[in-house]
């Protein structure tokens, strides 16, 4: 069985964010070309992590990065490699014959103007250029994506992401922060006290938000509602150390148990605080409703 020629973008794609779209959209330009397959070639874990024996916190999982690759920009194979010690050792050149042209079949390349590859990062754009050349296949290099004096990154998008900074990083990122997870079972509260929450679970190994309120569209099944997101460890209540994500979804009545939602992150309304009972919690929740509803009417989305 014949595997489909493919053009690949190469990287690690974290946040899938304008940098990381300059590459896609020049692969989805040669794949029209050449008759190929857009595809990306990125990992399940991020090389750093084995490389400096320090865990990178993420932007998102491998199935956000796949989605918004797949979404955004037409990519319709994204292929994710194992990053052990076996590839880390891997000689670039052997990247480049054994896994990217014999395993994937590609005909053509993008990588960005930092990305490096192979054992110890001997592999460069010049090397990886000179070699398809050599090959007979093609290769582009992008630039950085400057954006107000800054190059876009996933490192510097991380430090928003971290101070709650949603507006800026949805600036840099071209879309806005996306948490995927399925809906478990709560304790319910929102409930009771008239604001039903969906619950999820920040996966292992994310980065945690500013703790606080947000803004937030929910999608569920093609269908987007706005909504009110806590992330915390909602002192008023609990007092524990648990991280918990809560979206009250407005204008919705139904049971989400169990169904895979994505969260959009939009703005920050507030941080995270005690209060003094539970009436004082539902009235700062509700009036965080009524922002969510103001900022989504004017909003330039």
């Amino acid at each position: 069985m014949n595997t489909p020629k493919r053009v690949i973008a190469l990287g690690f794609f974290d946040g899938v964010h304008k940098g990381h779209g300059a590459l896609l959209r020049r692969v989805t330009e040669r794949a029209a070309e050449l008759n190929a397959v857009p595809a990306a070639f990125t990992f399940d874990v991020h090389p750093e992590s084995l490389i400096l024996g320090r865990a990178t916190p993420l932007l998102s999982t491998i199935e956000d990065r796949t989605d918004l690759m797949r979404r955004l920009y037409g990519i319709e194979d994204v292929v994710v490699a194992h990053y052990d010690r076996e590839m880390m050792k891997t000689p670039w050149e052997d990247f480049i014959t054994h896994t990217l042209i014999r395993d994937c079949s590609a005909v053509h390349v993008v990588a960005g103007h930092d990305f490096r590859f192979g054992y110890r990062g001997e592999g460069n754009p010049q090397r990886l250029r000179e070699k398809c050349e050599q090959l007979g296949i093609g290769c582009d290099i992008i630039h950085p994506v400057i954006q107000e004096g800054i190059t876009v990154s996933s490192t510097y998008i991380r430090t928003l992401i971290a101070q709650g900074e949603m507006a800026r990083a949805q600036t840099f990122l071209g879309h806005p922060h996306t948490l995927t997870g399925v809906v478990h079972h709560g304790k319910k509260l929102g409930r009771a006290l008239g604001f039903p929450t969906i619950n999820l679970t920040l996966p292992e190994g994310l980065i945690v938000p500013a703790l606080g309120v947000y803004a937030t569209r929910v999608w569920v099944d093609g269908h987007d509602y706005m909504a009110v997101t806590n992330i915390g460890r909602r002192p008023t209540v609990d007092d524990g150390d648990a991280l918990s994500v809560e979206a009250f979804l407005l204008d919705f009545d139904g049971d989400l148990y169990d169904r895979s939602v994505r969260l959009e992150f939009f703005k920050f309304l507030r941080p995270e605080r005690k209060f003094a009972d539970l009436d004082a919690l539902r009235a700062a929740v509700m009036q965080n409703a009524q922002q969510t509803r103001t900022f989504f009417q004017f909003a330039q989305l």
